[in-house]
């Protein structure tokens, strides 16, 4: 065994992390920013260290936890949550308040999402409470805080901020009315017995973190998840995660863009739904896309016939439409955007990127990945064509054809990490 696989063995064993979703350069990278910090030369000395000391191994997960989150992220999953807290509240004939949960939280700003749309819906503070529990402490105090940056607050619709927000000097502060309706703590979905004394929540936010998990961690927590979900409840996932929940047994809510998903009434897993309107398409984990130059590399199977060729500055101008609509949530109109692209210009690999992302949410998995497959013969290590075909390949049980891809990712990282220390 190597060094480095003890490390990544390690933070497998504590947040279940699987090396290949990230790659290995961020874990080795985090492993030699610690030991600098703690003024140590060897990884061997470290390993020492990190093995006796509880404060080091956090600071570890720390240094390879990098949170990317914003308010309203994925718009439409609070829209319809609102709807269903009405209905639910009905349902229940307002005996008790609706019990929401986020996980992981990261620095807030999702549980917060969910305070403001339900008081913005009307709910009362007693109609509801949100809990929110992520695995960093670091996180958590900073959600207790609840103060904010500009990168916090993303896209055109930003009007909650005058509504729930004051202006501070080095941020916007959250109102304590949004504040009250939220408890924040420290909490860790590989434990069996998290939440274990609690009542089941009515609406659960999990999203954007089984696909760091390899196949059985993410049996593991889906068990958590079913456990912590009321029968009648709602998952809301990550839009990369549709396929997974389906093979798992839950299905979707049939509400486009909601990324909601509630259990079968017979157990056994069902295929997702035939395909409907394409959902909001969203960034790899992480990491949000920018529109790229294009590249004329070919492919001509695909490319239809043009009589004219539109200069380069009207091609990277579609580029970053598309990325727009699909950040917007205007679906329909990204898909649109893609097929005007490749009618006036030759095909580049982040066009056929999106097709797929737009196809994959919407559970059409085959027409997904014919499109990831286009734009990786265009852009062989194109790092989001990579993981989300992997994602795709696995939920489909082919677990040899997702490493394969996980590697090529992985070498990808490598690579792009040495080249930035030139």
């Amino acid at each position: 065994m190597s060094s480095d696989q003890r490390f990544f063995d390690f933070l497998k064993a504590r947040i279940g992390l699987d090396v290949t979703s990230v790659g290995p350069a961020i874990i080795e990278r985090a492993v030699r920013q610690r030991t600098t910090a703690q003024q140590v030369e060897t990884a061997d000395q470290y390993w020492q260290r990190l093995q006796v000391s509880a404060d080091e191994q956090q600071a570890l997960i720390e240094a390879v936890i990098v949170p990317e989150t914003w308010f309203f992220r994925y718009p439409e999953s609070f829209a319809t949550l609102a709807k269903l807290a009405n209905k639910r509240l009905a349902e229940l004939h307002n005996m008790r308040a609706l019990r929401i949960l986020s996980l992981p939280c990261s620095t807030g700003e999702e549980p917060y999402s969910i305070a403001m749309a339900l008081l913005d819906a009307g709910l009362a503070p007693h109609q509801f409470k949100v809990e929110g529990l992520d695995v960093s402490p670091l996180s958590v105090e900073r959600a207790k805080r609840a103060r904010y940056g500009k990168n916090s607050f993303r896209g055109q619709q930003i009007d909650f901020r005058d509504r729930h927000f004051s202006t501070e000097a080095d941020g916007y502060q959250l109102d304590q009315r949004v504040r009250e309706q939220v408890r924040l703590q420290v909490g860790n979905l590989l434990d069996p017995t998290l939440l274990a004394n609690e009542p089941p929540y009515d609406f659960v936010f999990c999203r954007n973190l089984l696909i760091y998990f390899d196949q059985p961690t993410q049996q593991q927590v889906f068990e958590v998840l079913k456990r912590l979900t009321h029968v009648d409840g709602v998952l809301f996932i990550g839009p990369a995660e549709g396929s997974l929940l389906g093979r798992l047994g839950m299905r979707s809510i049939g509400i486009p863009q909601s990324f909601a998903f509630s259990r079968h009434s017979d157990p056994q897993p069902e295929p997702l739904p035939a395909f409907i309107p394409p959902p909001l398409p969203v960034s790899a984990p992480a990491r949000r896309m920018s529109a790229p130059t294009p590249r004329g590399r070919p492919f001509a199977s695909t490319a239809p016939a043009r009589v004219e060729k539109a200069p380069a500055s009207d091609a990277a101008q579609l580029l970053a439409n598309i990325a727009a609509l699909a950040n917007a949530g205007k679906s329909l109109e990204a898909r649109a955007a893609c097929e005007t692209y490749l009618r006036q210009h030759a095909p580049v690999a982040q066009v056929f990127y999106w097709l797929g992302l737009l196809s994959d949410v919407a559970g059409s998995a085959v027409e997904a990945q014919g499109f990831y497959r286009k734009a990786l013969y265009l852009e062989p290590q194109h790092p989001e064509a990579l993981m989300h075909l992997a994602a795709l390949l696995a939920s489909q049980g082919d677990e040899a054809g997702a490493r394969r891809l996980q590697e090529r990712a992985a070498r990808n990282e490598r690579t792009a990490d040495s080249e930035r220390k030139r």
